[in-house]
């Protein structure tokens, strides 16, 4: 079993990152991501992730500081999971809003992710 470590948090001005030595939870700054915002969360998440390595178990995606999410979010969404699938890590949905959580079901988004309901899911499922 894998221990873990007292947390990094490193915040840019788009993303706030916690690495604990197992769980990477990544969480964007709201209220949107478009355009602008995706390619800048994807730069600044991708060395994290990378840094993070094999020892990453899991990839927590939280949104819930996001309102409303462009097809370049979703993009970017995707491209996380799939970064965090090739490292080895189950990606993790957090936080979403029904909105969100909506758009992201009709575009079967979310089957690519474990999908966390509550802090309480989000511990059970990453074994906090």
């Amino acid at each position: 079993m894998t221990t873990r470590q007292e947390p990094t948090v490193k915040k840019t001005q788009l993303l706030e990152t916690i690495w604990d030595g197992t769980v990477l939870i990544a969480r964007p700054a709201g209220p949107n991501i478009g355009q602008r915002e995706a390619p800048i969360v994807a730069q600044d998440l991708d060395p994290i992730m990378k840094g993070a390595g094999k020892a990453m178990k899991f990839m927590v995606l939280d949104l819930s500081a996001v309102q409303f999410m462009s097809s370049m979010g979703i993009g970017t969404c995707i491209n996380c999971r799939n970064g965090a699938a090739a490292l080895g890590a189950k990606p993790v949905l957090y936080g979403a809003n029904k909105e969100l959580r909506n758009l992201l079901s009709m575009m079967k988004i979310d089957k690519l992710f474990m999908i966390a309901d509550s802090r309480e899911a989000l511990n059970k499922i990453v074994g906090y």
